[in-house]
């Protein structure tokens, strides 16, 4: 190798390792003293005109980026400090586009409906600041799954009128351990003042009623503050809802199986009476009083559905077009019409497995006879006391019938 190009290389080197301390030094921010110190920008003062570039709106999305088991009420929404949104776009996983309206300021995003649940949904903001510099968020996040999560389904619907007899019913799709909780999550009210109280018959059910029955043209509110309200190990709720219902005229009836006959009351005075046939000797209808559930113009009343079969294992019997039925138990007790017995035995003598019959005609379209008469005449909730069949009293979870029990009896079932 020549002398020359022993130099040249040299010179490369030198000058290699020198723009490699000039880098180094650049990146450290420092100031050595040398004679390049002063020379172009520090890598702090690039950051900080970068970022003077940058739009000043900070958007935030709430549940964070990559959360599981959020809510399905009050989880998803978007703010945005320092500026406006002026776009944002909610989809699921799949792509299906999710309704959501910007406030008028424009301060804040939320979803115009309820999620669903397991659900993974995907979220995009865009908004500005004063400058009009756009800044950019995203995140997804997923819905808490039916298997940690419970819901309660209810009884009377929102927006219906009932009667004075209809408590407020809660079945819950989860055991529930932790029953105070999710009592202290349920508020029922009365615009009469009436103190209500809830009743716990099994880890599944809750019902809420007051001492004694509700009074007549009086507005009831059930809130369900359940979201996140911890049911069992594992296991929250979702439901944030409020439900409101009105309670009808009081109409009270008297079924006696011993005179078989019924009174209908209303504000206490009787309004009609109707000739009945109750449970035979050997079927007695239960004793107690008893809340209409659900009213069907005709039905079909099939003995094996509750036990009463033959020898060939088929229904004593099986009427497919009982008419005027109005359910008084979870367990198949009806007050209904019937026009397959004789019209002498209405007021003379009991003949049926256990239900209440009044005189009726088939195909349920004669207004003029007294099951069309009372099951035109009846609501949901209206009261159904029955005496003197020599039976036990119903009990009190078999169908709306919580009245069966002395308020103390109540109230002992409360878990707060």
């Amino acid at each position: 190798m020549t002398d020359g190009k022993r130099r040249r290389r040299g010179l490369a080197a030198a000058s290699a390792l020198l723009g490699g301390v000039l880098v180094l030094s650049a990146c450290s921010g420092g100031d050595d003293g040398g004679s390049d110190s002063g020379k172009g920008d520090s890598q702090a003062q690039v950051d900080e005109a970068a970022a003077k570039k940058s739009s000043q709106a900070q958007i935030k999305i709430t549940p964070k980026d990559g959360s599981n088991n959020a809510s399905i009420n009050n989880s998803a929404a978007v703010t945005v400090a320092k500026g406006t949104l002026t776009e944002v776009k909610m989809t699921t996983a799949e792509g299906t586009a999710v309704a959501g309206e910007i406030s008028a300021d424009k301060k804040t995003w939320k979803p115009s409906a309820q999620l669903e649940r397991a659900t993974t949904y995907k979220l995009s903001a865009t908004a500005e600041d004063s400058e009009g510099l756009a800044a950019h968020e995203n995140a997804s996040f997923t819905t808490v799954a039916p298997d940690n999560s419970f819901i309660g389904t209810f009884t009377p619907d929102d927006g219906t009128t009932v009667g004075v007899g209809m408590p407020v019913s809660i079945n819950f799709d989860k055991a529930i351990t932790n029953k105070a909780e999710v009592q202290k999550g349920i508020t029922v009210t009365s615009s009469s003042g009436q103190e209500v109280v809830c009743h716990w018959f099994n880890a599944n059910r809750m019902d809420c009623r007051p001492d004694e029955y509700w009074q007549e043209d009086s507005t009831v509110t059930l809130k369900l503050a359940l979201d996140g309200v911890e049911g069992a190990d594992g296991v929250v709720g979702v439901q944030q809802k409020t439900v409101t219902f009105k309670i009808g005229r009081n109409q009270v009836t008297y079924v006696d199986a011993k005179t078989k006959q019924m009174k209908i009351t209303q504000d206490g005075k009787t309004v009609r009476s109707i000739p009945i046939s109750a449970g035979a000797p050997d079927n007695k209808t239960y004793e107690g009083q008893m809340v209409i559930s659900e009213k069907f113009k005709e039905t079909r009343m099939n003995g094996a559905t509750v036990g009463f079969t033959d020898d060939d294992g088929k229904g004593e019997y099986d009427i497919k077009d009982v008419p005027h039925a109005m359910r008084l138990s979870t367990s198949g007790t009806f007050i209904h019409g019937n026009y397959w017995g004789a019209k002498s035995i209405f007021g003379s003598v009991n003949t049926s497995h256990g239900c209440v019959g009044m005189s009726d005609a088939k195909g349920a379209n004669d207004p003029s006879t007294p099951g069309a008469w009372f099951y035109d005449n009846s609501i949901v909730g209206d009261v159904v006391v029955v005496q003197n069949t020599g039976d036990k009293t119903i009990a009190p979870d078999n169908g709306l019938n919580g009245w069966n029990m002395s308020w103390e009896q109540w109230k002992a079932g409360s878990a707060v």
